[in-house]
């Protein structure tokens, strides 16, 4: 798109899109649903924008991504804590669906963050299934919980309701599990994929799975690049004579948490990263951040792998 000009930033609510374009003063509103997506993007092929600036709102955008993605215009889904902060350095310190618009197309001039490719339709589905596996998941606890909190002869139908609800999410829990690993099977670049991330101690099929829906950038960016996007980068916190101590924040949380499990288990099934967090414990590093540090560790083994197209050796070099 060589003639494209301007920043447009979509404010995204459950039943609306509200629109704003740098230069033009009045926002303009659309449905969010697939005829107001099909206007919009009309709307906005009229004059080709350099970026489109989308908040994640918790799905809600996804339908909006997809149709201005597979059209070939330039969208990103942003991580609405870095607009508001982005807001608030600005000195923009109200919110409305207009104002946080307006804030999303100067972020998109300012900031102009990179275009990545949109995930397929297969990963899409993915996606989708391992959300809704995280959901049966946390829902399945809560109830085990509400269980456990349950005494008393008379509070026999209520435990009885549970129980029923536990057996009712455990038979979805094993669906979903069922539902993703037909998934992969049907796909040989997934299958192969799978196998190639299976094969290094630690990693199971939860983790494998998060990382092909969730990662699509896994062995395309470099160590210091996929840390940063996973969220498991240290980061400083300097100022003068004063050398605070590094922090991780941000990233892919989902990606994160299923990294974080992992990596515990690796450091007693994988033979190098387990070498690592003893040595990490034995030079006096907190308990808590030897577990980061192999995260990282763990992340730029598996991106080295993916773009090498190599499955896990254990020998002296690896170590």
């Amino acid at each position: 798109m060589e003639d494209a000009s301007g920043y447009i930033g979509i404010d995204v609510a459950k039943a609306e899109l509200v629109v704003a374009r740098d230069g033009v003063v009045e926002c303009t509103t659309y449905p969010n649903t697939a005829a107001g997506h099909a206007v919009l993007q009309r709307d906005v092929e009229t004059t080709p924008p350099a970026l489109i600036v989308v908040e994640a709102t918790g799905g809600y955008e996804r339908g909006l991504v997809a149709v201005l993605g597979s059209a070939g215009l330039p969208v990103v889904v942003v991580n609405p804590r870095q607009v508001r902060d982005f807001a608030k350095a600005t000195g923009q310190l109200a919110k409305t669906d207009r104002i946080d618009a307006d804030v999303l197309a100067l972020f998109a001039e300012r900031v102009r963050p990179e275009v990545r490719t949109l995930p397929a339709a297969d990963a899409q589905e993915l996606d989708a299934l391992l959300a809704r596996r995280r959901q049966l998941l946390e829902m399945l606890q809560a109830e085990r919980n509400r269980l456990g909190q349950v005494f008393g002869r008379g509070k026999q139908p209520v435990k009885k309701s549970l129980k029923a609800h536990i057996a009712f999410l455990e038979r979805e829990l094993r669906i979903a599990d069922t539902d993703l690993g037909a998934m992969i099977r049907r796909s040989p670049a997934w299958r192969e994929r799978d196998d190639l991330l299976q094969s290094v101690p630690g990693v199971g099929p939860v983790l494998s799975l998060t990382l092909l829906a969730e990662l699509p950038e896994l062995g395309r960016l470099s160590r210091r690049e996929i840390a940063k996007l996973v969220g498991v980068a240290p980061l400083s916190r300097d100022s003068g004579a004063l050398r605070g101590r590094r922090f991780v924040q941000g990233g892919r949380a989902g990606v994160r948490a299923v990294l974080y499990m992992a990596a515990l288990v690796a450091t007693k099934r994988n033979a190098v990263i387990g070498a690592f967090y003893q040595r990490l414990l034995r030079a006096g590093k907190p308990k808590k951040l030897a577990p980061v540090a192999c995260m990282r560790t763990l992340l730029t083994i598996l991106n080295a792998m993916a773009r090498t197209n190599t499955r896990w050796q254990e020998h002296p070099a690896t170590a």
